[in-house]
């Protein structure tokens, strides 16, 4: 992990932010001195969150499913800073681990893709122009082992093909803005103690850790892959 280095006047952005892997990450970039902006569906409840943390938190309305909610919530912020140094990708749903591919709830599956990929995607394409500004953007998806081609088995089929198919967006984006000076990595926290994670998992800083590892690294940091704790896992 980095040493801790002041990254006063940065912004950061990290979606799915009022609870959980992002609260604790937006915590540690303010931390960091990043001013930290917790994307939230129910503004009043983030606002609420992000009094918890302090003033260099802040909340900002953005419900990843809603592209008219996306758009909005890149002018907000482009015009109150002008530019955006970190994108996290953290909003996701349905862990189904007692599911299987053979019986489809084609439901859930479209609901998963819907946030887990297309939402993830429609907020890097809304806010790439102001990672570009930024000169050294980071945009940290928040992936999952389980999205892994590698280790990939039975059971949670929404969740590991949405997270798969985040891992393959990636791989894209990191491509192509790559001239821009943007860095674009997954990131698997590991099997974390959140609501979705369920209890015995282990603490949420831990977890969040290597997000912020990710959406601080230099810039001749590496772009295009997927890590855990700041170590490369296989595809």
């Amino acid at each position: 992990m980095n040493a801790k280095t002041t990254h006063n006047g940065k912004v950061a952005l990290i979606t799915g932010g009022n609870r959980g892997i992002g609260l604790e990450t937006a915590r540690q970039l303010a931390e960091l001195g990043f001013t930290a902006l917790i994307g939230v569906r129910d503004l009043a409840k983030g606002e609420a969150a992000a009094r918890t943390l302090g003033g260099r938190v802040k909340a900002v309305a953005l419900d990843v499913d809603a592209p008219d909610a996306v758009a909005h919530a890149a002018a907000e912020v482009e015009r109150r800073f002008g530019r955006l140094d970190v994108l996290v990708n953290n909003a996701a749903i349905h862990y189904d681990p007692s599911a299987r591919a053979l019986g489809p709830d084609w439901t859930v599956i479209r609901e998963a893709f819907e946030t887990n990929v297309f939402g993830a995607w429609r907020v890097a394409v809304a806010f790439a122009p102001l990672l570009g500004a930024s000169g050294h953007g980071r945009l940290v998806n928040v992936s999952s082992e389980g999205g892994s081609l590698a280790s990939m088995g039975a059971g949670a089929p929404a969740y590991s093909t949405s997270k798969a198919t985040l891992n393959a967006l990636t791989r894209i984006l990191a491509a192509e803005l790559r001239s821009t000076g943007v860095l674009v990595n997954s990131i698997c926290p590991g099997w974390v103690a959140t609501d979705m994670g369920g209890p015995g998992g282990r603490p949420v800083a831990q977890g969040a850790a290597g997000i912020v590892w990710a959406a601080t690294l230099p810039d001749e940091g590496p772009t295009g892959g997927f890590f855990r704790d700041g170590k490369r896992l296989p595809w």
